[in-house]
């Protein structure tokens, strides 16, 4: 941030999102180029999937960051914390959200960037390189564009404003999670309405309740920082609401042991939880 400016001044400078824009949508680029060649597939010591796609994404958003965002604190999946972190506001990404489903051959995995702001997740971008899609919180609400991998934003060939939808009275859709789905989310779920689940990998979930096609997403069990911020800040400014799982405000600790969170539920209608527990 230059001098004088504001996290408030940021958040509504058009130019910076489309400057994120472009790394999301270059490093959607990246990630296409290496799943055409070999993935040279490893594990980490958490035995997740980690591939060449992962890395050449990241390199392009740090190298990236670094232009655009001098001196605010990154912290990458892959690279950790990438300088000193210090202040209130720090950068979460995730090069590659889904690796597993990459690996897989599905089309299920995303490019995630954050800014996250005094614990709250404040801009979000979320790109699918696959589907050639990037989502964004905006100057003003949040957007869907369409853009081919490696393009710049003003290339693209729609853009359309995206809201959640209100609970429905019947025909509610939950959104869970194709590797993750743990005991605990899975009794949260039999406690709703009758609702039809559609499993996936990835933020992409995030993605499809901030446009309305689904109206909640429970992962209670813990999960990284930069797999949940850009999808927190992007439903939060599509009308959504992302909570932890006992309903409290969603924070962000850049100083919490391994940048982990303690689970959510995503709603897309703020007043769902009221009424699901009214019923």
């Amino acid at each position: 941030m230059a001098m004088g400016e504001t996290m408030g001044d940021t958040l509504r400078d058009e130019a910076l999102i489309d400057a994120l824009t472009g790394i999301v949508s270059r490093a959607a680029a990246a990630i296409l180029k290496a799943r055409a060649g070999a993935l040279a597939t490893r594990h980490k010591a958490d035995l997740s999937p980690v591939t060449a796609a992962d890395e050449a994404s990241e390199a392009v958003i740090l190298e990236g960051l670094a232009q655009v965002l001098p001196g605010v604190p990154v912290v990458s999946e892959e690279a950790g914390a990438t300088a000193e972190l210090a202040g209130d506001a720090y950068l979460l990404v995730d090069p590659l959200d889904g690796t597993r489903e990459l690996v897989a051959g599905r089309d299920e995995f995303c490019v995630n960037i954050a800014l996250v702001s005094a614990g709250r997740a404040r801009l979000g971008l979320i790109g699918s390189p696959a589907l050639g899609l990037i989502w964004r919180t905006g100057t003003q609400g949040a957007e869907r564009l369409t853009l081919a991998p490696g393009a710049e934003p003003k290339s693209a060939i729609e853009r359309s404003t995206i809201r959640t939808r209100p609970w429905p009275q019947t025909g509610a859709i939950a959104a869970i999670s194709r590797s993750h789905l743990d005991a605990r989310t899975q009794a949260f779920l039999g406690r709703l309405p009758p609702t039809e689940r559609i499993a996936s990998g990835s933020a992409l979930k995030l993605c499809r309740l901030a446009e309305g096609q689904a109206d909640v997403y429970p992962r209670l069990s813990p999960v990284c920082q930069w797999d949940l911020a850009a999808g927190d800040a992007l439903v939060s400014a599509a009308g959504g609401l992302v909570t932890t799982p006992e309903g409290a405000p969603l924070t962000y600790d850049m100083l919490r042991e391994r940048f982990l969170v303690d689970g959510f539920i995503a709603w897309g209608d703020p007043s769902a939880p009221k009424l699901v527990s009214a019923t």
